[in-house]
């Protein structure tokens, strides 16, 4: 029997689908697929309704992000959304060395490039969005031969599976989402770096090991904040932080709590709304 889902349409001005889909992704959700300026938003959950999708939407409004939205609510028949969002999944060319290909497409590399095979399923770092694009370009810009590295909220693992190809010595990379971690160890073992790279189910403060030259977190502004005392305990001193998963109004707040811990900010990179930050432990 074809099962029905919901499929909320949701329009908003200003379009910003990179935006929109951040915060909608944070919903029990089964697919998003970007049509002509609207998202189409999938569920079969009975609990995801209009006021939970205007609820996460208000808040885009409340920090000036949108100025207006409507969403309208259907019902589909199944479909195979992994297939669909396939369909729309490209080779991403990070920098002139980085190169992020999904396993299902061809490519043949120059000589010179990293490439990054990646299987991103349900998890959050394909690629495509720009705060994983800051945080690979400052990767390749901070990261020393033989450091030892923790991706926090890792993900996919692309920022971990990137800090092993460019020789780092170890890498943690760390999320409390299941997905997220099976989809790590599969990743990894796609690139060949599961030697360097060790998956890991758990939080913040179940990580022991506190000897990190380079700690990269691609992760909202909130819990960076609440993480923030974790990664100075973590990182060795004159030790490098990367920081992204951030608009330009959380700038002021990460800054303050940073260098109150003793980081200096040393770099910052804007792409679109999204920011990134890199501060040094001096202290």
């Amino acid at each position: 029997m074809t099962r029905l889902f919901k499929e909320f349409i949701v329009t908003a001005q200003p379009f910003n689908a990179e935006i929109l889909s951040s915060v909608l992704w944070e919903l029990d959700i089964d697919g998003i697929n970007e049509d002509v300026n609207c998202l189409k938003v999938f569920t079969s959950k009975e609990d995801i309704t209009v006021n939970e999708i205007e609820t996460v939407l208000n808040n885009l409004k409340d920090n000036n992000l949108l100025r207006d939205f409507s969403i309208q609510e259907n019902f589909v028949k199944e479909k195979n959304w992994n297939e669909e969002w396939e369909k729309s999944r490209e080779v991403v060319h990070v920098t002139d060395k980085i190169v992020i290909k999904p396993t299902f497409k061809e490519y043949h590399p120059k000589p010179e490039e990293i490439v990054l095979i990646l299987d991103p399923k349900m998890s959050f770092g394909t690629g495509d969005h720009q705060t994983t694009k800051i945080c690979l370009k400052f990767i390749e810009k901070y990261l020393k031969a033989d450091s030892n590295v923790l991706d926090a909220g890792s993900g996919t693992a692309i920022l971990a599976i990137a800090a092993a190809k460019l020789n780092a010595k170890k890498v943690i990379a760390f999320d409390i989402d299941e997905w997220s971690y099976e989809n790590g160890i599969e990743n990894t073992s796609l690139n060949k770096v599961s030697s360097q790279v060790e998956i890991r189910k758990c939080e913040l403060n179940e990580i022991k090991e506190n000897d990190f030259d380079l700690i990269i977190a691609n992760i909202q502004k909130n819990i960076l904040l609440e993480l923030s005392d974790g990664f100075r305990f973590r990182i060795k001193a004159n030790g490098v932080l990367i920081l992204s998963g951030l608009l330009e109004m959380d700038r002021e707040a990460i800054v303050s709590k940073y260098t109150s811990l003793g980081f200096e900010e040393i770099d910052y990179m804007k792409m679109d709304e999204w920011i990134g930050l890199v501060f040094k432990k001096i202290k």
